[in-house]
C-alpha cells in the first residue's frame, strides 16, 4: 500500500477508529513504492458539513458509530475521497481554488477533466464547449470568437419562455494564451436571460457564488494541474473529454490526444500508480491498456448510463475485463437498489461487475441539491424511496463502501467522503 506522509498520524489514530466492517482495499493496493510529493500539502480540515449530515441521520447503529468517530477531532487524507472537479459545491470547478479546497478537505485524489485549445494544448475543463457557462468569456472581447455568440431569451407577454437564451464557447475557439486570460465561475446559465449579465447569473440556490469573485477562479492547463497536485500532495485522475470538434482536428487524432495526456504525466515523472486516467470512450481506455500498460492498469472506463435500462449486462462487463480493463465507474444510482424492506443494497449491476472481476468507483456525491426536498434526482433514482433527508447521504456512502466495495467515491464536497473513510478505516 502506498505510504502517505500522514502514516504516523494514521497509526496513532488507528486505535480510535470506529467499529466498521472490513475496509475496502485502497485504489493502489498492488503498488508498494513510496512517492514523495514536492509538498506535504495542506492539513486536512473538514468543516461542519460531515457532522451536520451525521446529526441529520436517522437513529441507528451507523449514526452512533459515526457520532463516536466525530469526537476524534483529527482526520487524514484518503484515496477513498476523490475531488470531483475539485470542490464545485461551492468553488468554481476546475480552478486552482477548487482543487486546493478539495485537498484541504482530505481528498487523496483530485480530478482534472482534460480538453484542448485551438493550438492543441491540454487544459482543465469539464467539456470542450462549456466556457460560456464555466467562465467569464461572454464578458470579454473573446466572446466574438465563440462558436455561437450569446442570443437572448424570448419571453412571452405572459412571462412564458418562448425561446431560451443560448451561447456556445469552446476551448478550441481560442488559443492557450487567450484561455489563460479567462476566469472561472460557477457552472450555470440562466435560460431566461436577456442580457449576458443575466445569463451568467444562474447559479442554483443550493450552491454559492461566494468564491467566484474577480480575483479567484484561476484556470489551469493540464500540466499546471499536475504541478499543483504534486504541491498539494494528492494523486491524480484526469478524464479525457470527448471533443466538440470533428476528430482528427487539424491533424490531431483521437489516439494522439489520448497519448498526449499520458505523455504529460511521464514528462513530469509522476508514478503511474498515482494516476487513474478516465474516459467514457472505450477506445481511449484500451489505447492506454495496450500502449501504456503501467498507466493502463488503473485506467477507468466511465459508464454514461442515464437509466437502469442503459446499464451493461454481465456479458458486457465480463467483456471489458477480458480486454484488460480493470476499473469501471458508473453513476451512483447504477450501484444501488432497495430490498423488500426498503433498505439500500447493492444493485444487480454492482453484483455483476464484482463477479466479472471489475473494481468500481462511484460518481458523484454532493451533486444533487437538497435531498429532503423530495426530489432525489439523477444520482439517487434507483433508491429514491429510501432518501428522505440530508443524512441519508451517509447511508449511501456506507453501502457503497461496505457492501458494494467501491474503491472510492467522487464528491463535489470531499469532506463528506474523507470523514466517512477515516471513520471506516479506509485509506
Amino acid at each position: 500500500m502506498t505510504k502517505y506522509l500522514f502514516s504516523i498520524v494514521a497509526s496513532a489514530l488507528a486505535g480510535l477508529a470506529c467499529a466498521f466492517p472490513a475496509a475496502t482495499a485502497p485504489l493502489d493496493a498492488s503498488q508498494s513504492q513510496d512517492f514523495r510529493h514536492a509538498g506535504d500539502g495542506p492539513r486536512t480540515e473538514l468543516g461542519p458539513r460531515p457532522f451536520f449530515l451525521v446529526d441529520d441521520m436517522k437513529e441507528g447503529p451507523l449514526k452512533q458509530r459515526l457520532q463516536q468517530c466525530a469526537e476524534r477531532g483529527k482526520f487524514s487524507r484518503t484515496d477513498f475521497s476523490i475531488g470531483h472537479r475539485g470542490a464545485p459545491l461551492q468553488f468554481p470547478e476546475h480552478t486552482k481554488e477548487s482543487y486546493t479546497a478539495a485537498a484541504r478537505m482530505g481528498a487523496g485524489i483530485v480530478e482534472c477533466d482534460v480538453t484542448f485549445t485551438k493550438d492543441k494544448e491540454l487544459v482543465c475543463r469539464h467539456a470542450q464547449n462549456d466556457l460560456h457557462t464555466t467562465t467569464n468569456i461572454l464578458q470579454t472581447p473573446l466572446a466574438t470568437k465563440c462558436t455561437k455568440p450569446f442570443s437572448p431569451a424570448t419571453i412571452g407577454a405572459d412571462g412564458s419562455l418562448l425561446a431560451p437564451a443560448t451561447a456556445e464557447c469552446r476551448t478550441s475557439d481560442i488559443t492557450l494564451a487567450e484561455f489563460k486570460t479567462l476566469r472561472g465561475k460557477m457552472d450555470a446559465g440562466n435560460s431566461r436571460a436577456r442580457t449576458v449579465e443575466e445569463f451568467l447569473d444562474g447559479t442554483p440556490n443550493w450552491r454559492t457564488d461566494l468564491y467566484s469573485g474577480p480575483t479567484s477562479g484561476t484556470l489551469l492547463t493540464h500540466k499546471e494541474s499536475i504541478e499543483l497536485f504534486r504541491q498539494l500532495g494528492v494523486k491524480m485522475t484526469p478524464e479525457l473529454k470527448s471533443a466538440s470538434v470533428p476528430m482528427p482536428y487539424e491533424g490531431f487524432t483521437q489516439e494522439a490526444y489520448a497519448q498526449k495526456l499520458i505523455d504529460e504525466y511521464k514528462a513530469a515523472k509522476v508514478p503511474p500508480s498515482h494516476v487513474w486516467p478516465q474516459s467514457f470512450n472505450i477506445a481511449d481506455v484500451l489505447h492506454w491498456v495496450f500502449n501504456e500498460a503501467a498507466f493502463g492498469r488503473q485506467a477507468v472506463y466511465l459508464d454514461d448510463a442515464e437509466t437502469v435500462a442503459d446499464l451493461p449486462s454481465y456479458a458486457e462487463l465480463a467483456g471489458y475485463r477480458a480486454q484488460g480493463i480493470n476499473i469501471v465507474a458508473p453513476p451512483i444510482f447504477a450501484l444501488l437498489s432497495t430490498d423488500a424492506g426498503g433498505r439500500i443494497v447493492p444493485s444487480p449491476y454492482a453484483i455483476n461487475a464484482k463477479n466479472a472481476g471489475l473494481d468500481m468507483i462511484a460518481w458523484s456525491l454532493e451533486r444533487s441539491g437538497i435531498l429532503a426536498s423530495g426530489n432525489s434526482g439523477f444520482y439517487y433514482q434507483t433508491i429514491g424511496s429510501a432518501i428522505e433527508r440530508e443524512g441519508d447521504m451517509m447511508e449511501v456512502v456506507d453501502v457503497l463502501a461496505q457492501q458494494v466495495g467501491v474503491l472510492g467515491i467522487f464528491s463535489d464536497w470531499p469532506a463528506t467522503t474523507t470523514f466517512y473513510a477515516n471513520c471506516a478505516g479506509l485509506k
